[in-house]
């Protein structure tokens, strides 16, 4: 029979030390980069302080997992592509459609919305259904879910660098409609000034949005990110956050 080994060495338990320090560093994640844009009530600064009904979920899947994270406000297309490009780095709250679902490793859905059309409340044109709209001119957002969506199926998109200058493009006549997002529970567009002459004439499309994480980012905090937003929407604190923003409106300036 061999000999019995007795105690390791020290020259021994270097290598031992050397490669558990490996292995604890192969499992340690990089902080999430997480990126949004202003999109009240989803996500917005108040008093400086990042909040929001999305920003809050976010947040507390984060707390639950004890994930490292940041998030920072950027406009979305800086945003979206930072996230494409990045290891390490997610944005919300993006729309999840066939054509983005191979791009991210996705944590959702964390919300759902309806994408509608608004148009004059004085209109002329029919809008029964969405090629309806083939020959009309049609506001978007540059770079966002509803503009990469219209613009691949052949649809006469005209794209703001900010969303929020087409209700003047289509009070001005210069754009027919106006494609939008309404999330549940919204309170819409009834707190704007012109709500009484631009208004909703037709849902085109209904989407589940999401955090949507760079490839990079590990299969296993994708899973547990989720597993967090499930106990999350179980334990009722979706039902409350959503609940806290129901009647959000926007501050009069």
């Amino acid at each position: 029979m061999g000999k019995r080994h007795g105690k390791i060495g020290p020259t021994a338990r270097w290598p031992l030390l050397a490669c558990t320090l490996l292995l604890a560093g192969a499992t340690q994640a990089a902080p999430l980069h997480i990126m949004t844009e202003q999109s009240p009530p989803a996500a917005m600064l108040e008093n400086n302080v990042l909040t929001g009904r999305e920003t809050e979920k976010i947040q507390e899947m984060m707390v639950r997992t004890g994930t490292d994270y940041s998030i920072e406000i950027l406009p979305w297309k800086r945003a979206y592509t930072m996230a494409l490009n990045q290891n390490y780095a997610c944005v919300y709250s993006t729309s999840r459609t066939p054509d983005r679902d191979r791009l991210f490793k996705w944590v959702g859905p964390i919300d759902e919305a309806d994408w509608v059309f608004l148009g004059r409340a004085d209109h002329s044109f029919p809008l029964r259904n969405l090629e309806d709209a083939r020959n009309l001119r049609i506001g978007t957002y540059n770079g966002d879910a509803r503009d990469e969506y219209l613009r691949t199926r052949g649809f006469h998109v005209d794209p703001a660098m900010n969303d929020m200058v087409n209700p003047q493009k289509l009070l001005l006549n210069r754009i027919d409609l106006w494609a939008v997002a309404m999330w549940r529970e919204s309170t819409g567009i009834s707190h704007q000034d012109w709500s009484d002459k631009i208004v909703p004439l037709l849902v085109f499309n209904k989407v589940g949005v999401y955090l949507a994480c760079n490839p990079a980012v590990p299969d296993a905090l994708v899973e547990r990110l989720n597993a967090a937003l499930a106990d999350m929407k179980r334990d009722g604190t979706v039902v409350k956050l959503e609940r806290k923003y129901e009647h959000w409106t926007a501050p009069k300036q």
